[in-house]
């Protein structure tokens, strides 16, 4: 993907008429120039700073980096790298103007300034006002629609790997795929990037492969977790060998910036992943020269809240909707994630069953007794929450799903709410056990009596390459073939009935 960074200006998007776009501009040459806080920061939608109103119960900031707080220095910065985002601060921006057309991104950039100003610090969605995060969670779904219908020209240098390293067949694919992008017949010079963990695998023997040809010294590189998190940007494209467990994964690692993500299907359902590996050749030499089409998943922020107040005679419904509601200091934040399948709260090792309190906005609206509760994206539809009961869900709806795992009752039946609600999943004071949160099967993490999660709809969506022309029907036909949806026999003919009761007579 091009990015103009060197100069510290905003990458120039030059979009040409339907259905093909391209995106130019500086070369890139693997790692990005791009300082850490651009890093950090690159992919966040901002809004106006003069609403003042905001969220209650949920505003207290933090300094840790891991939170997304950071300095009011480091906040304000003044270029962005994303495309995706980007693409969005100008449909905003052509919105307000009453302008629809895709064409009117063409506008010369130098008057389109970045997506946050000086005067504007970063703020979480967690935090936005119901305005505020319509806006975003609208912007997104515009967005999307568009891009499915045009295809994305990036010029693509340096490519992420990602498999399972633990299934040796999985490290054959790989290494084969490797050789393929190191070799001297391609157009590009490309720089891969697998897990460091194969660097001195034997079956990967990535010795052999720098030395069976000398145009490869130093295109074959090491991704950490490390690198991943803090420098997205070194990646301009990424590609997934597995299931869609490995898709997740890849979710995981970048937890804000996301590189268009191709996945191959080598795992044991395939419902996230597109692409046959066979004919991988054929699709990464059709990505790269002529375009993909980037659907973009929703993914939900969750935040573990603390209780700084703990005490048996404290009220969390009073905290986050009553008199207190209006204190900031009654929690603190613990923990941030972007998740692109569900958020579960549940009893974890606990024999009993959970207490879990559920808020949506500034209103509590019920109390669960059940093992526990799963708040799923579109996307996480067909995971936990199908297991639970809940609803299938097709990706692009802009909702959260709800839904009880083992209620201790007969009534509680799941819920579909707006993507614009902000939830809040919290253990009152007089639980008799502890829960545990889990984020997209990951991060278990023990959430005692007076502690919450907060949960909205994320500004960073998930960036998924999809089969060119197919993007309803690989939704129908995955629930159709992976699920047996609606599967029976057919119902015979009135005549064909009639013949085998006369038959049987």
């Amino acid at each position: 993907m091009d990015r103009a960074m060197s100069d510290g200006a905003p990458p120039r998007l030059d979009f040409t008429t339907l259905p093909e776009a391209k995106h130019r501009g500086d070369e890139s040459h693997g790692d990005s120039s791009a300082s850490e806080s651009e890093y950090q920061h690159a992919l966040e939608v901002v809004f106006d700073a003069d609403n003042a109103h905001r969220r209650r119960s949920s505003l207290v900031t933090t300094e840790d980096p891991n939170l997304g707080g950071r300095s009011e220095s480091a906040e304000r910065r003044e270029n962005t790298a994303c495309f995706v985002h980007h693409l969005l601060e100008k449909q905003r921006r052509s919105r307000k103007s009453n302008t629809n057309s895709l064409q009117n991104i063409n506008e010369d950039t130098k008057a389109d300034k970045a997506i946050v100003t000086k005067n504007e610090p970063a703020t979480q969605s967690r935090m936005l006002t119901k305005r505020q995060l319509a806006d975003m969670a609208y912007g997104v779904r515009e967005l999307s629609k568009r891009l499915g219908s045009v295809r994305l020209r990036l010029k693509v240098k340096t490519v992420f790997l990602l498999t399972k390293a633990h299934d040796e067949s999985l490290i054959g694919y790989t290494r084969d795929m490797v050789e393929w992008l190191l070799s001297k017949e391609r157009d590009t010079p490309y720089i891969v990037y697998v897990e460091d963990t194969l660097e001195h695998n034997h079956k990967f023997d990535a010795k052999s492969i720098i030395s069976a040809d000398i145009s490869r010294e130093g295109r074959l590189k090491y991704w950490s977790n490390e690198l991943c998190a803090q420098h997205p940007l070194t990646f301009d494209f990424a590609v997934t060998l597995g299931g869609d467990g490995t898709l997740l994964y890849a979710s995981w690692l970048f937890q804000r910036i996301v590189p268009p993500v191709l996945s191959f299907s080598l795992g044991s359902l395939g419902f996230l992943t597109k692409f046959d590996y066979s004919g991988f050749r054929e699709t990464l030499t059709s990505a790269f020269k002529d375009g993909v089409t980037v659907s973009l998943r929703l993914r939900f922020e969750g935040t573990v809240m603390r209780s700084q107040t703990k005490g048996q005679h404290r009220d969390l419904v009073e905290e986050l909707i009553g008199e207190e509601a209006e204190n900031d200091y009654t929690h603190k934040p613990d923990g941030s994630y972007e998740i692109l399948n569900d958020i579960v709260v549940d009893r974890g090792p606990n024999p009993t069953m959970s207490s879990i309190e559920i808020f949506g906005d500034d209103e509590h609206f019920t109390t669960v007794q059940a093992d526990g509760v799963c708040v799923a994206t579109p996307t996480g539809s067909t995971a936990y929450n199908l297991a639970a009961g809940g609803s299938l869900c097709h990706p692009e709806n802009p909702v959260i799903l709800v839904t009880a795992i083992c209620a201790h009752t007969l009534n509680f039946r799941p819920i579909i709410l707006p993507d614009t609600v902000v939830l809040r999943v919290g253990v009152p004071y007089d639980a008799r056990t502890s829960s545990w949160a889990s984020f997209d099967g990951r991060e278990r993490i023990e959430l005692c009596p007076g502690d919450y999660v907060t949960i909205s709809a994320s500004r960073y969506p998930f960036a998924n390459v999809m089969q060119q022309g197919r993007r309803n029907e690989d939704w129908v036909s995955s629930i159709s073939e992976k699920l047996n949806w609606n599967s029976r026999q057919k119902q015979k003919s009135f005549q064909e009935w009639s013949n085998d009761h006369d038959s049987k007579s």
